[in-house]
């Protein structure tokens, strides 16, 4: 190439180098520049100044929503005409709440978030008309398996194996009835085939159910599969492997870790009253106020007031023959015509109508007639229906093989 020429094409090839690099550039640039859509909760928080915080001592709706820039019909408005998707009176100290403000110079809240438990929450939507509703955030569910031996405790056997503290109590409710957790022995083992949730498929979420498990105490093995025998209500029981009810009809008292103050005496004279014959037709569970009062067995509420010496008290019907009733509760968590399961949280201990202290009166009636359940040949849980045998069978299979696999 001769000088002329190269000295003609030297600016062309500059020029081009120089575009190519700007080019360049400009896709980098670009690039970076691009901003990451980040979404939540079904908005996309771009659009919005996210404020999050947690629920303070004190700290009421109507507060914090005014303190950013919502005025006080609206915040009344929510308060009265949302109570069924969101009652702001019941938001907890220490749950996390997050505000969706504008991003001009009045930070005004458009949207209200208050985050119930890691999965649920509830939202106010502030624009246009007022708007609230309940959701969750997207959760699966991943099949995991553990085992352990115990060493002292359950509980620590857990810890030692990095299990969730609620494995403990789901495993104390299955065996409530075959094992004795403050007699196990070192030495006992289990295994267990659960579920554990997760939020976004990273974040745990905690444990979600247990699907099937194996307990050995004192050299007995003890097997538990969950599976669906009320097939009108849909409720899940845990079964042995030949279809039989782990779960006995009457529990043996409404509170856990309790002593009886009072047992059952139709012939009782208290020096108080002159050693006057003064009949105790009930049981008396000495607890702590607030300690959870439990329903004995399923059944539906058909009393749940407050009344004279009985102070609060809600009696259940198990069926023609047994009743039940529980009084002096501090306060009740169940109304006339709920369906309840055996273990299901009634009310609280309390010192409500004739006591003189926190114990809740467990009232057994069998036929209409008041007795003492301790002298009551009460009945077992029926067996899985036979009909539905041969499915359960099935269903089991392949978990009764995966917890034989399992090692310790």
């Amino acid at each position: 190439m001769n000088l002329k020429r190269l000295t003609y094409l030297l600016p062309v090839l500059l020029l081009f180098a120089a575009c190519s690099t700007e080019i360049k550039e400009e896709d980098e640039v670009a690039e970076e520049e691009l901003p990451q859509i980040i979404e939540e909760y079904g908005y996309i928080l771009n659009d919005f100044n996210v404020i999050r915080d947690t629920i303070r001592p004190g700290d009421t709706f109507g507060a914090i929503l005014d303190a950013n820039g919502v005025t006080q019909d609206k915040i009344f408005e929510v308060a009265t005409k949302f109570k069924d998707s969101f009652d702001v009176r019941k938001m907890v100290v220490g749950k996390p709440y997050v505000l969706l403000n504008t991003k001009d110079s009045t930070n005004a809240t458009q949207v209200f978030i208050y985050e119930k438990n890691k999965v649920d929450y509830a939202v106010v939507d502030f624009r246009d008309s007022i708007s609230s509703f309940n959701s969750r955030k997207p959760v699966s569910y991943v099949e995991k398996t553990a085992s352990g031996v115990i060493t002292s405790s359950l509980y620590q056997t857990m810890e030692e194996n990095d299990l969730s503290p609620y494995m403990s109590e789901r495993l104390a409710n299955i065996y409530a009835w075959t094992i004795n957790f403050f007699a196990i022995q070192p030495g006992d083992r289990f295994k267990v085939i659960y579920t554990e949730k997760y939020i976004n498929d990273t974040i745990p979420a905690g444990l979600d159910k247990i699907k099937a498990a194996y307990f050995e105490h004192k050299g007995k093995q003890l097997y538990a599969f969950r599976f669906v025998g009320d097939t009108l209500n849909q409720i899940p029981d845990f079964y042995d492997e030949n279809a039989e009810n782990l779960r006995r009809a009457f529990l043996k008292a409404p509170v856990k870790f309790s002593r009886i103050s009072s047992r059952y005496n139709l012939n009782r004279r208290i020096k108080y009253y002159g050693y006057k014959l003064r009949p105790h037709k009930g049981t008396d569970f000495a607890a702590n106020i607030g300690t959870p009062i439990l329903a004995t067995a399923d059944g539906t509420v058909t009393k749940s007031e407050r009344r004279g010496g009985n102070g609060n008290y809600v009696k259940i019907k198990h069926n023609s023959t047994y009743d039940t009733q529980y009084l002096h509760m501090k306060s009740r968590n169940v109304k006339v015509g709920d369906f309840v399961r055996q273990g299901d949280v009634i009310g609280w201990v309390g010192m409500t109508g004739n006591t003189g202290g926190p114990h809740v009166c467990y009232r057994f009636w069998k036929n209409g007639k008041q007795v003492d359940p301790f002298k009551e040949d009460l009945p077992t849980s029926e067996p899985l229906a036979e009909s539905l045998q041969p499915k359960y069978f099935q269903f089991i299979a392949p978990l009764k093989e995966n917890l034989d696999c399992i090692t310790y």
